[in-house]
């Protein structure tokens, strides 16, 4: 097996395991709506065995970059039945990155009201906001009735993506946003049945997992983790007895696959405790996904070795639209414009080649 072999996810049967890494590209400008432009740039990208989605709020509350997409309201569900629809008409397969940013957002995104998070600790460095760049605030705490609420906001994002047409979810626990606060101890402070233990503080997790499956389906769900993630101010006192516990629990589920973000040479640097690919491999027993770095010699013997079973590709899907076939030919990769990152118009978007 190689990147260019077929693989089931779910129901799907996909036609390699060159998948796009999901990534805030910001060009929903009006009200968090999805637009054609987007419809464009994912429809171009199709030939990946599967489009992740950038982040997508759950709610209002959930904002914390401007122009990011969401899942709640009519608008934006008819927004994006214009890029699932164009994705399928090019025999792509989709799924939809449901998010909460958590602590990592600023009152100016909520008329004045505080971030939430499970523990009232604030994040060190600054947010982005249409004011400019602002200094974080210490988050409100979430009362256990408010998190209860959350997690049926997730599951109403969940079936509000398969109205609007995707082939399924993927539950963004990573990057420091909502999910990955509860799950980290250097955020999670709670003595509640949220807080504590490693079992307690992967709670919300497992309640909205569960919730979702009820609603849509094991088969349409995914879930991504960053058990060596620093991103947005995170540690861990032991992320590879907390994450090994959390795969292990998984199995029960089904899943249609877990992502695991790998550890980054930064994430070395800088002395995180990381936790070995192999070591989640070994304790989840479903379709493993990796994302970090990855080149196309790196991802064919990451999955000629068995730590993988697809890779998740983010910058090189930016330049490169059509990057199954870039890696099929051996041609030269383009480099992405990082300057264009999170603009709001088709320069370093849509208008990258698309090779073949």
């Amino acid at each position: 097996m190689n990147l260019f072999s077929p693989i089931l996810i779910g129901n799907h049967t996909l036609k390699n395991r060159i998948f796009m890494a999901p990534m805030t590209r910001c060009r929903s400008v009006e009200d968090h709506i999805p637009n054609d432009l987007m419809a464009t740039y994912y429809a171009q990208r199709a030939s990946a065995g599967l489009i992740i989605s950038e982040a997508t709020q759950i709610s209002t509350q959930g904002i914390g970059y401007p122009c990011t997409p969401g899942i709640h309201t009519l608008k934006q569900i008819q927004g994006w039945k214009k890029t699932t629809e164009a994705v399928h008409d090019k025999g792509g397969k989709i799924f939809l990155q449901l998010w909460h940013v958590g602590r990592i957002s600023h009152s100016a995104y909520h008329d004045g009201e505080l971030p939430v998070a499970p523990s009232a600790i604030k994040p060190t460095g600054e947010v982005y906001t249409l004011e400019g760049m602002k200094e974080y605030e210490t988050p409100r705490e979430l009362s256990v009735d408010e998190i209860k609420e959350l997690v049926t906001k997730y599951v109403i994002g969940a079936k509000n993506a398969i109205e609007a047409g995707f082939d399924g979810v993927e539950i963004h626990g990573a990057n420091g946003y909502l999910i990955d606060q509860f799950l980290r101890d250097s955020t999670n402070k709670r003595e509640d049945e949220y807080g504590s233990s490693i079992e307690n503080r992967s709670r919300f997790l497992f309640d909205i997992i569960e919730d979702i499956i009820k609603e849509i389906g094991a088969d349409k769900v995914g879930l991504r983790l960053s058990p060596s993630g620093t991103f947005n101010d995170m540690t861990d006192s032991n992320p590879k007895e907390h994450f090994t516990y959390i795969c292990n629990e998984l199995n029960k589920y089904k899943l249609a696959y877990l992502h695991i973000i790998d550890a980054l040479e930064g994430d070395i640097r800088h002395g995180a405790n990381v936790v070995e690919l192999s070591t989640l491999r070994e304790a989840y027993k479903g379709i493993l996904i990796t994302n970090g770095a990855y080149d196309k010699e790196r991802g064919n013997q990451t999955i000629q070795n068995s730590l993988a079973d697809a890779v998740a590709f983010g910058a090189l899907y930016i330049s490169n639209p059509n990057l199954p076939e870039s890696f099929k030919t051996n041609a030269k990769l383009v480099d992405a414009d990082t300057d264009t990152f999170y603009t709001q118009d088709e320069k370093g978007y849509t208008d990258y080649p698309t090779l073949g």
